[in-house]
């Protein structure tokens, strides 16, 4: 009996179990963790990078809004612009990115003060001068959803709000507070003071008519800021001679000395007024009127101190660098009959930065 009920046990167990052996197909599954980089904005310079000269006081070759070519040393006045144009990409889609400016400030890179924002222009190539690349890779498809072109243009403040030494770039930055800059940025110094400097006086005593006398030379100096690396071209112009007192001057025919009686020698370097066209025989030079820049004509190919070593529209001996000095000495050559004491009147010395 115990016999036979332990093989019913053990027939029960197969039957249990063979059910689960053909029984349809059944599956489980996994779910993935995708994270999807947060891109930061990609910015490249492309072959837009201008400046503009201002309306205030146009140079010798630039208009207002024209390119101001003779622009050579990294400074800028006041309604002086740069401007930049910059592809921006971001691999999360160009709706990621919240903003796009031009930042001005004392550190290089990311994170100075917003000067003035970026405005958007349609175009759908890349423009090789932008060289667009992502470490090793180099982009040359456009894609609309992920590329923009803006163009940015800076104009330089008064100095009371610009005035300095700044590191100047163009900025990105996303939705997620990332942010990217063109890796081109750029050092300058606005609103630099510029200024002349004159060392010694311009006396003649005692000089007897129909004679020339000569004066001490005089330092006349280029006097801008300390590393502005502003470069003035210079000028000379000047007015007639008066006595200021009662004394019955007449020189020859009028209580007048003219202005034509001074001439000037200068030197610069290893330029003088020796090696210019003006030059009499002993390479002094005479001044023309004036008693403005500019004033009454153009001082241009007229007013320079030295007319010698033409580079384009400009003479390379007349032109000073920060701290540097051209020696002038003055020559007058008094009429006869001449009488009186000729003490008012002046002769100027002028310096545009270029």
């Amino acid at each position: 009996m115990r016999k036979i009920f332990t093989l019913m046990v053990m027939a029960l167990l197969v039957f249990s179990v063979t059910p689960a052996v053909f029984a349809a197909t059944v599956g489980t599954g996994i779910t993935p963790d995708i994270e999807t980089e947060d891109f930061p904005p990609e910015v490249w310079m492309c072959d837009h990078r201008v400046v503009y000269d201002d309306a205030t006081e146009p140079g010798r070759i630039s208009e207002d809004g024209q390119t101001l070519v003779e622009r050579i040393n990294n400074y800028a006045f006041e309604g002086e612009q740069i401007a930049w144009k910059v592809l921006v990409m971001d691999k999360n889609g160009v709706e990621k990115i919240e903003d796009v400016f031009a930042t001005v400030g004392g550190v290089q890179g990311e994170g100075n003060e917003i000067e003035v924002n970026c405005q958007e222009i349609g175009f759908d190539k890349i423009i090789p001068s932008c060289n667009a690349r992502i470490l090793e890779e180099e982009l040359t498809e456009f894609n609309k959803d992920m590329m923009q072109y803006y163009v940015c243009t800076l104009t330089v403040e008064t100095p009371e709000s610009m005035y300095g030494e700044y590191w100047i770039t163009v900025e990105a930055t996303d939705l997620d507070g990332l942010s990217g800059t063109m890796d081109e940025n750029e050092y300058w110094f606005l609103n630099p003071v510029i200024a002349l400097s004159i060392d010694g006086e311009m006396t003649f005593e005692n000089v007897r008519p129909g004679t020339d006398t000569y004066s001490d030379t005089l330092l006349v100096g280029n006097d801008a800021d300390e590393g502005s690396g502003v470069l003035m071209d210079m000028f000379i112009s000047g007015t007639d001679f008066y006595d200021s007192s009662s004394s019955g001057a007449m020189c020859p025919t009028t209580n007048q000395l003219e202005l034509d009686a001074f001439r000037y020698f200068a030197t610069n370097g290893a330029y003088s007024t020796g090696q210019d066209p003006r030059k009499d025989a002993e390479g002094y030079v005479g001044i023309d009127y004036g008693i403005g820049f500019n004033n009454p004509n153009p001082f241009y190919n007229n007013n320079e101190i030295i007319q010698a070593q033409k580079q384009g529209p400009y003479y390379a001996a007349n032109i000073l660098a920060p701290g540097a000095e051209m020696a002038l000495t003055f020559k007058l050559s008094l009429p006869e009959p001449c009488n009186g004491d000729f003490d008012s009147g002046s002769i100027y010395f002028w310096g545009e930065a270029i």
